[in-house]
This record gives structure tokens, C-alpha cells and sequence, in this order.
């Protein structure tokens, strides 16, 4: 029954990414792809609380399962991410494709530690 929970989450989280990303790239007139990086982050925060809060024993793991590994799964995307790096390095945009891989990168793990640290500071 863990796979349902898996997928009822990715069945949020992939629909929720697909028009977060129209949504923020629409508003921008960058080559830079800030609609994967946004989504790419919240992901990162969403997954550092879940975390967290199971850590904490503030939620279970069935909430892990269809938040963290559905939801956040559905919602991030490490392939378009790739893609976008390449083709801007392949554009000659070298220095967005490095400062999206470096910013992807170091913004995820900052999302994460802080939904991680926010988790332990609310349910410890």
C-alpha cells in the first residue's frame, strides 16, 4: 500500500511543477531557467521539513512516503534541471549554465537544511 501513497503525492507534485514552472518563467524574459530552480528549491525545503518532522516523531512515515518520496518527487526535477544546463552551455550561455548548476545546488541544500532545522525548531 506504500506505492499508493507514493503516487497520490506525485499525482500533486507533477502538476504542481509542471504550472509552477509556466507560471514563474513566464515572468521572466532570462534565458536563465528560474522556473526549474524555483520548483527544484521549494522541493528541497518541502523534503527538509518532512524530514525533519519525522525525525522529530511529528509525523509518520506513510506522511514521509506521500509527501517526501510522491509530492517531492513529482514536484522536483533532476532531468529537466540537466537539460537546462547543457543547453545553455551548448547556447554559449556558460556563465548561466554554471551558475545554475552551482546555485541549484547550493539553494537545495540551503532549502534543505532550513526545512530540516525549521522542522527540529517547531517539533522539538
Amino acid at each position: 500500500m506504500n506505492w499508493l501513497l507514493v503516487v497520490i503525492g506525485a499525482m500533486v507534485g507533477a502538476p504542481a511543477r509542471y504550472l509552477t514552472d509556466r507560471a514563474v518563467q513566464k515572468r521572466h524574459d532570462s534565458v536563465y531557467p528560474w522556473g526549474t530552480f524555483t520548483v527544484n528549491v521549494v522541493g528541497c525545503l518541502i523534503l527538509g521539513l518532512v524530514t525533519g518532522a519525522v525525525a522529530a516523531g511529528a509525523a509518520s512515515s506513510p506522511m514521509q512516503l506521500l509527501v517526501g518520496a510522491g509530492l517531492c518527487g513529482g514536484l522536483t526535477t533532476y532531468s529537466t534541471f540537466s537539460y537546462e544546463t547543457l543547453r545553455l552551455a551548448e547556447d554559449g550561455a556558460r556563465f548561466f549554465a554554471a551558475a545554475n548548476a552551482l546555485g541549484s545546488v547550493v539553494a537545495g541544500l540551503a532549502a534543505a537544511f532550513t526545512g530540516a532545522a525549521l522542522a527540529q525548531a517547531l517539533w522539538t
